[in-house]
Formats: structure tokens, sequence, C-alpha cells
């Protein structure tokens, strides 16, 4: 799930009506699974549909996966770090989901060009999205699929999370999942060796997010999930941040190194404490 601002407008379309109660307006992004549209009610209200591709209307998988991320989202509405939530149902035989429409940019088109609205707004990105993904883990799951294309940014720098497809309920204790869904770069070695997992897979995935847009670096390069994991593995660790970047306060770069730990045990335990020590760390 892509950003909510840019997109490709597709005149033909723009008052085909779906759900006999939305206009189609400008189609946002069209990933594998999805496509997200910009649309308007009846009073000419925007908001951003999200539904199912017309070809995995049969697809068992898609359709759960599709639908889970609906339910998760439903039960996050109440932040002002999570994209808002409207309504998801079927209609037309095409699962779709209502959102609030948010004019932004996700993280890694702004990092790709260095928008200057990621400088001006860096440290306030970090914290607000701890902050989301605290929210995430106080409403008892977990994202496992946290990175900067799932990051929007508004013009004035306000942060909301999105793409809850692959969010599962935190377990009581780490568990092993039968699927293995993320982006690699992001993915904690746990991960990646499809070992038991829990909630301390988004912290590492959060000391990742916040390594790469403070030091223009990755702290395990590679091209593969294996180049990756070997990189984890490297008893030398990750370059410490002010290596590359020596205006990072020392705290911020304790913070991004203990979520980077190879062991579970030694990163943070809770979203709350490391929310706490990011805002500690970078507030100006």
């Amino acid at each position: 799930m892509a950003d909510l601002l840019k997109g490709t407008a597709l005149d033909d379309l723009k008052q085909k009506s779906f759900a006999g109660k939305f206009y189609h307006q400008e189609l946002l992004n069209s990933g594998g699974m999805s496509e997200i549209w910009l649309v308007t009610d009846g009073r000419g209200k925007p908001y951003a549909l999200r539904k199912l591709k017309k070809e995995l209307r049969f697809n068992f998988l898609a359709r759960r996966r599709f639908a889970r991320g609906c339910e998760v989202l439903s039960k996050l509405n109440e932040s002002n770090f999570i994209v808002g939530y409207v309504e998801h149902v079927r209609a037309e035989g095409t699962p779709y989901m209502l959102m609030d429409y948010v004019e932004a940019e996700n993280l890694k088109e702004l990092f790709a060009k260095q928008d200057p609205i990621l400088a001006e707004n860096v440290a306030q990105i970090l914290i607000d999205a701890s902050s989301g993904l605290l929210h995430v883990h106080e409403s008892g799951y977990m994202h496992l699929d946290f990175k900067p294309e799932n990051i929007l940014v508004t013009r004035n720098g306000s942060v909301r999370l999105i793409d809850f497809d692959t969010a599962i309920p935190i377990p009581e204790k780490p568990t092993k999942q039968s699927k293995n869904p993320g982006t690699p770069g992001y993915m904690a070695p746990e991960q990646l060796q499809r070992e038991p997992i829990d909630a301390r897979a988004d912290i590492f995935a959060y000391g990742v997010m916040a390594y790469e847009i403070l030091t223009n670096h990755k702290p395990f390069p590679g091209e593969t999930p294996a180049e990756i994991l070997a990189a984890q593995l490297n008893p030398a660790g990750p370059v410490r941040p002010r290596e590359h970047n020596p205006g990072i306060p020392a705290a911020m770069e304790g913070v991004i190194l203990k979520c980077l730990a190879l062991d579970p045990d030694r990163r943070y335990h809770f979203m709350s404490v490391l929310a706490n020590d990011v805002q500690s760390a970078l507030y100006l």
C-alpha cells in the first residue's frame, strides 16, 4: 500500500461510480494485490478507497489477507498516527475498504528524493512513527511490515501508519509463524531464520528504519534475504550511526543500536519504553 497523494488521473473513469455512492476521481496507487482510489461521495467529500484487484476476487488467500488488514485497521482508528478507518464491506463482488483521504507521501519516497520536508521534520517523524507503532502494540497487534513505505508523511510533517495486511495479534510468548510476511531488509534475524517471533520484531524494524533515515545507509546491506541475514549475524555488528552522521544525538544512537540487537532479549521489550526514549533523545 503506497502513498495517498501521487497518482495518475484517469479522466475517462472520473465519474464512474462504485458501490452506488462513490465516484472515482484518481487512481492513487496500484500494487500487487489492490488499488487505491481517490473517490468522493455524493456531497463531494474525498476518501481513499482501497479495493482488491478484480483478478484476485476468487483468490482465497488474497481475500483473507485483504480482510485481515481491514479488520486490524478497524480496531486502530482512534489515533492521530494511524490512517483513519471508515468502513469495509463488499460491493459489486469486490471487497473494499474506505479510509480518510490524506494528502501525503510515504517516507520512502521523501527519503529517495531528499525532500526538504524530511530534513525539517525528521525528529518529529521518528517520534510520531514510534508513537504510531506503540498504538498498534497497545491495541494488541504487531505490524510485521513496518518500513518507510508504510509511513505516510503530510506536508506539515505529521505521520500516519498504513498497511496492516500482515499484522497479527501479539502472542503471549514468541511463536513460530506458518507464513513469513514482511520485507527482508526490515526483518529481524529471528524472522529471516523462521524462528519464533513476537512484537520485538517490530522494534528491530523501527531500528532499521531510523538508522536508514538518519544515516542514508542500511545497517545490514544485502540484495537477498541470505545476504541480509549474513550481515546481521556478523559479530562486528552494524557501523555505529554516528560514524555515518556525527549530528545524530548520542542518546538516539544508543536507542537505535538497542533496537538492532541480534538477540531479542537485548532489545527493548516494550514499545512504550522505546517511544519514551526516542522522544527523550530527539526532543528539541
